[in-house]
């Protein structure tokens, strides 16, 4: 089974185990080391001789296993393997389920078993319910940096007595990182009190570099011991269950670190691994290998089953896929049996994994980064598909995040960033993230991309927020986005919490996150259909000139039918009409404008819980529309509440005329006409035109953008024939006007 790929619960048998052998107790060791001399095992209890503790290897298999009596649990120990030409290697043990602390590189011994759970209610929940119909909002977690006790710099000063920076390779380390527990309690409750689904945790797999964000592992089964122990860990995603929060844990097969101590050239050769990567210089695994597979997939369901992971989010899934990933020189390249650049052994073996966690565990969720084209990732491999729940939607983030940084004159023109992913949201099951990936490596903040003053960057990224939350799929935000700091996110160091406590806009920020995630929760339209287009539909996508949007949300329920509409300019409307999909009482749930969200609060005593009773007047290409207030760099959400309250206006009626005499008439006609005479003389327009005219036209510009074309609210001019139509006359819509949203004066 090892050798062929399909034994699934290896982590059982290979590593070290507490065992009892003639009646002694002790520690039992298997490590899987082909084609080598000898393999011995090491530690505190042999004083790290390599002769004193050898292993036998079974039969013909390359697994060398052995009994050692009378180890303490938690003493370190490393295999010693000599290589066929005589090298000695030091190796942690692959299957090791702790590990020394940094700097150190051993393996430590370790029970995990025997954790009692406390989270039945929370397990027996998943297992009844489809989280593809309940919502999905990720708080995404390096547990290293999110808070820290103290902030002094850590280790030596150089000879002036500096410590290493940002701008330095290695920075110091500033406070020392909170222990599982410590996150048990107050990771675990911020994360509740803001609304949050789910938390999805950077690799928690042990690794030797800080720098590497988890990314490089060297332990693939031990909880990294920066933090604590594996049962402590285990008590944090418990306490998350206990809170109603899911874990979602990263993992990365595509590749591992190349430190002598772990996988890397295990044998002495590429043993793990097929090649080096080219950009990242990590070592790719070889999933032809049999062993290989075994060892990947008992890995990700040990997480699942030992840990009680909700889900597992696959990294680098595009670099595993293709052959060629990362390979600029054609010369170079390699392409498969069928002549395409897929990698066929790489594929199979995410079809496997997928496959074997949907067997076992069929209510957890497999989440890949994949930032391709490549068709079919949210499929069922029967249908020739990769077998995951949901995709990463790289090309939202990329298309939206250009947008939201390109300046408002010029947004116009980039209208199609904002829209295009809605050509293609159902094709696969989506997460909107905006990642860790998106905050580091000179890329700036998500406040630092946005344009305008400090009150617009502000205003802008509420509107950024709340694309991401009212868009269909599932949505990811990287910890830190919702208290808006200026610098990118800096692993070595806390996030700057002293901005929420200090200042009064990132406080303000951090509430308008807050309130948006309840929202999120508390209606099923967002969710319900996330991930089908029978849950969406827009009304106006093509408003490019005053750079707004609007769109219904639906549930299943058609009376949870949402209307959102979102301003990207900093023009704010006094009256602004837009369709509704349906006719009704739409009651407004929510504005990003208000004041205690660091908004303007424009018309606020017009959209405070306001109802708009629609008209049957067609907009947008729906049969009723509603008017509104909308503030510039603004977004509002409306719920139907009941049937249209609007009572349309009763027709006018006709004026009784007398009769008179021909002479009467004539002389009443000749006094008329006289009478226009004598007033052409001051009246230069109808006032029928002029009033037309103005209502077409904006009454204040916008400072910071050209003149706008005029509103569609206002498109249409009063008319000879509307005014004979008289009913439809009666319901045109209002004139608008146009003003700039100026910053309030408030503290930073």
């Amino acid at each position: 089974m090892f050798a062929n790929g399909t034994w699934q619960r290896s982590w059982e048998k290979l590593g070290a185990h507490p065992d009892v052998q003639d009646g002694e107790p002790g520690w039992h060791f298997a490590v899987w080391a082909p084609d080598v001399k000898s393999v011995h095992v090491v530690g505190d209890f042999n004083g790290w001789d390599a002769t004193a503790n050898p292993l036998t290897q079974l039969k013909k298999s390359g697994v060398w296993q052995g009994f050692v009596p009378r180890l303490p649990e938690g003493d370190l120990y490393k295999y010693v393997i000599e290589t066929a030409d005589g090298k000695l290697l030091y190796k942690a043990d692959p299957y090791g389920f702790y590990a020394e602390d940094i700097p150190g590189t051993a393996s430590r011994l370790m029970d995990i078993t025997g954790y009692t759970w406390h989270d039945g209610t929370w397990m027996n929940k998943r297992a009844r319910h489809d989280h593809m119909k309940q919502p999905l909002n990720i708080y995404e977690v390096h547990l290293g940096s999110w808070r820290r006790h103290g902030n002094d710099p850590q280790g030596e000063p150089d000879e002036n007595g500096n410590y290493p920076g940002p701008g330095d390779p290695f920075p110091a380390q500033r406070g020392t990182y909170y222990s599982y527990d410590d996150l048990s309690e107050e990771l675990v409750d911020y994360v509740r009190d803001m609304g949050y689904t789910h938390i999805e945790l950077l690799p928690v797999m042990e690794h030797p570099f800080d720098g590497s964000w988890g990314y490089q592992p060297t332990g693939y089964f031990a909880a990294t011991a920066r933090y604590g122990t594996p049962k402590q860990l285990m008590h944090f995603v418990e306490s998350c269950h206990k809170a109603g929060i899911g874990v979602i844990l990263d993992w990365v097969p595509g590749g591992f670190c190349a430190n002598e101590e772990g996988l890397a050239t295990f044998n002495g050769k590429m043993l793990y691994e097929r090649e080096i990567h080219p950009n990242w210089g990590t070592h790719k695994f070889d999933f032809a290998r049999g062993e290989v597979r075994s060892f990947l997939v008992s890995n990700a369901l040990f997480w699942i089953e030992m840990f009680h992971a909700d889900g597992i989010r696959m990294d680098g899934v595009s670099s595993m896929l293709y052959l060629n990933f990362g390979v600029d020189d054609p010369g170079q390249k390699k392409f498969n049996k069928y002549g395409t650049e897929e990698d066929l052994d790489a594929s199979a073996f995410i079809r496997q994994v997928n496959c074997a966690v949907g067997r076992e565990f069929p209510d957890v969720m497999m989440i890949a980064e994949e930032s391709t084209a490549w068709p079919l990732v949210t499929y069922p491999p029967e249908e020739g598909g990769l077998g995951f729940h949901y995709k990463w939607d790289m090309g939202w983030m990329n298309d939206t995040l250009h947008y939201m940084q390109t300046d408002f004159p010029w947004r116009p023109g980039a209208h199609r960033l904002l829209t295009f992913s809605l050509m293609y949201a159902f094709n696969e099951n989506f997460v909107l993230p905006l990642s860790h990936d998106e905050v580091v490596n000179g890329k700036c903040s998500l406040m630092g991309r946005m344009p305008g003053d400090q009150w617009r960057q502000f205003a802008g990224l509420r509107t950024l927020i709340m694309y991401q939350m009212t868009h269909p799929g599932a949505q990811l935000n990287f910890m830190g986005n919702e208290i808006a700091p200026f610098i990118e996110w800096r692993y070595y160091e806390s996030l700057e919490w002293f901005l929420a406590d200090e200042f009064d806009a990132h406080r303000n920020h951090r509430e308008f996150v807050k309130a948006l995630n309840h929202l999120y929760l508390s209606e099923p339209a967002f969710w319900e259909r996330a991930y089908t287009e029978d849950g969406f539909s827009w009304i106006d996508p093509d408003n490019a000139q005053q750079s707004i949007i609007s769109f219904a949300r639906h549930g299943e329920k058609a009376n949870d039918d949402l209307a959102i509409i979102i301003n990207f300019d900093p023009a704010s409307y006094e009256t602004f009409r837009m369709g509704v999909p349906r006719e009704g009482d739409w009651k407004v749930i929510f504005d990003s404008d208000r004041p205690e969200f660091g908004g303007s609060g424009y018309k606020l005593d017009e959209l405070d819980g306001t109802v708009c009773s629609s008209e049957p007047y067609p907009w947008n290409g729906c049969d009723n529309s509603i008017q509104l207030p909308l503030p510039g760099l603004g977004g509002i959400v409306l719920k139907r509440i009941g049937k249209s309250s609007y009572v349309p206006p009763k027709p006018k009626k006709k004026a009784a005329t007398k009769r008179t005499t021909s002479k009467t008439a004539k002389k009443t006609t000749a006094e008329s006409v006289s009478a226009k005479a004598a007033s052409s003389a001051t009246a230069t327009k109808p006032a029928a035109r002029t009033t037309a005219k103005a209502a077409a036209k904006p009454a204040v510009k916008a400072a910071s953008k050209p003149a706008a074309t005029a509103s569609k609210a206002t498109a249409t001019k009063t008319t000879t024939a509307k005014k004979a139509a008289g009913a439809a006359a009666s319901a045109a819509p209002a004139p608008v006007k146009k003003t700039a949203t100026r910053a309030p004066k408030k503290n930073a």
